[in-house]
């Protein structure tokens, strides 16, 4: 591959990074996009020293050397306050602290294709349940969830007999708890 398509890639790749790291910041990707992460430092490393690159190409370079360096510092900052919980982020913890102190989380649902958020609060819940007790939760799809939720809904809302139904999750003598009861 040429040094000029190099670049190119380069360029390329930082703005799929970029892409990628707001999806995972926005809660879109479980993971940051280390696998971009290095293919883009790759290239920087094996043309910092700009013995290979032309006036042109060095300058090139150096501009998207410097925006990744920009952009990088702000990734950084983001993903501290993401692993310490503040910021926006924080907002999400505040959520699930209602698991984690013992205590029940509750969803009130009527109809979860409508309620994604109730969905997705309730699929937070069940995930740090989950880990409270010791259990593996990598393997939970979120669209799968939803249609279990869905599926739920509707079995309690014709053996209950009611219009809406509530979830509960919570951790009781060190085993996880998923209830659905009447909330009418």
């Amino acid at each position: 591959m040429e040094i000029d398509e190099e670049i190119a890639k380069l360029d390329e790749n930082l703005r799929r990074l970029k892409i990628e790291y707001e999806a995972y910041f926005n809660g879109g990707k479980p993971r940051p996009p280390n696998d971009t992460i290095y293919r883009v430092e790759t290239t920087l490393k094996k043309y910092s020293d700009g013995s290979k690159l032309s006036f042109g190409q060095r300058f090139r370079f150096n501009q998207l050397a410097q925006k990744y360096a920009v952009h990088n510092d702000l990734w950084r900052k983001r993903l501290k306050d993401k692993e310490e919980g503040r910021g926006r982020f924080g907002a999400v913890k505040h959520q699930e602290k209602g698991v984690k102190a013992g205590g029940p989380v509750r969803v009130v649902c009527s109809d979860p294709e409508k309620e994604k958020d109730k969905v997705e609060q309730l699929m937070k819940a069940w995930i740090e349940a989950k880990r409270q007790v010791g259990e593996r939760v990598d393997g939970l799809d979120p669209n799968a969830f939803a249609r279990f939720v869905s599926e739920k809904t509707k079995q309690a809302k014709a053996s209950l007999g009611c219009h809406k139904v509530q979830f509960s999750v919570s951790v009781e003598d060190g085993k996880f708890k998923f209830k659905a009861e009447k909330a009418d």
